[in-house]
């Protein structure tokens, strides 16, 4: 039996009851733009509030919903670990997922759809309509909402943040001997970053081989069940093409390369599928013609 909502006389339906997943990182760094999303949203629906304090909770609240529908307030982050909750449970199809984004990082929600502001993200968890889209799932079972991008290679000498994540001991080091060794009159520009050698398939066909090197790989789910594909080579001598294909597997291979799937970073590693998933998930967004 559905709750009735005693004020207004009247039965609600399943999308009057939402689960609203307030994110740590959204509480601590715009608790206002919190504050103001839970009482427009709360003002015309029944609210359950969950204050997980990390992704074990996070993810815990959002697979006991119940029959409410999920809302995150939190920043990028916060919305690709509710997509990937989600998936791994095998239950993308059967809700929509809304979020209002707070937080620095909202540029994926932004490039989905989702309106800026919380008081018009919060409207249009309210007045939206569900639009199904495509997902890149890998063959870890990890999912990519956005881009995914294989940068080119940071040499150690270059000193590039790609080739020192998560290490800041290393960054200390290198800053150290840098300090040490510079002599501008006998120390020639460090290298940029090195074009990359990777092998490139699309649906089983090779798209570009080790034997041509590239200054990027970007992947991004399309429509229909396609992913965009795009290969950028290292120019030789005239400024080279970019190769640009669709596709539903996209599988690369090479010596230990690191990729920036939305707002991840991971790597190194030898080789990577990924996989369209059409249709996989549902994001409630304005209704515009």
């Amino acid at each position: 039996m559905l709750p009735e909502d005693s004020e207004k006389g009247r039965t609600l339906s399943a999308r009057d009851q939402l689960l609203v997943v307030i994110d740590p990182v959204a509480r601590r760094t715009d608790g206002e733009s919190v504050r103001i999303a839970k009482d427009v949203l709360g003002a015309a629906a029944t609210v359950r509030v969950c204050l997980p304090d990390g992704p074990e909770e996070f993810a815990k609240a959002l697979v006991k919903r119940g029959a409410r529908r999920p809302v995150v307030i939190g920043d990028d982050r916060a919305l690709i670990r509710a997509v990937g909750v989600l998936h791994r449970e095998r239950e993308l199809t059967s809700c929509a997922l809304s979020v209002v984004p707070v937080g620095a990082a909202q540029t994926l929600a932004r490039a989905l759809g989702v309106p800026a502001g919380a008081v018009a993200a919060a409207r249009a968890v309210l007045e939206g309509v569900e639009r199904r889209l495509d997902l890149l799932v890998d063959d870890r079972d990890d999912v990519v909402l956005g881009e995914l991008r294989i940068p080119p290679v940071v040499s150690a000498a270059s000193g590039g943040g790609a080739a020192v994540d998560g290490h800041p001991w290393l960054r200390t080091c290198q800053s150290f001997v840098r300090t040490l060794a510079a002599r501008p009159s006998r120390v020639a520009a460090a290298p940029g970053p090195a074009p990359a050698r990777l092998r490139v398939e699309a649906d089983g066909v090779l798209v570009v081989d080790l034997d041509q090197p590239v200054e990027g790989v970007f992947l991004t789910p399309g429509d229909g069940g396609f992913a965009e594909v795009e290969v950028r080579r290292a120019a030789t001598g005239s400024e080279a093409a970019a190769l640009r294909v669709r596709a539903r597997t996209v599988t690369v291979s090479g010596s230990d390369f690191r990729y920036r799937a939305d707002a991840v970073v991971t790597g190194p590693i030898r080789t990577r599928t990924w996989t369209v998933r059409p249709r996989a998930w549902g994001l409630t967004l304005p209704d515009r013609p």
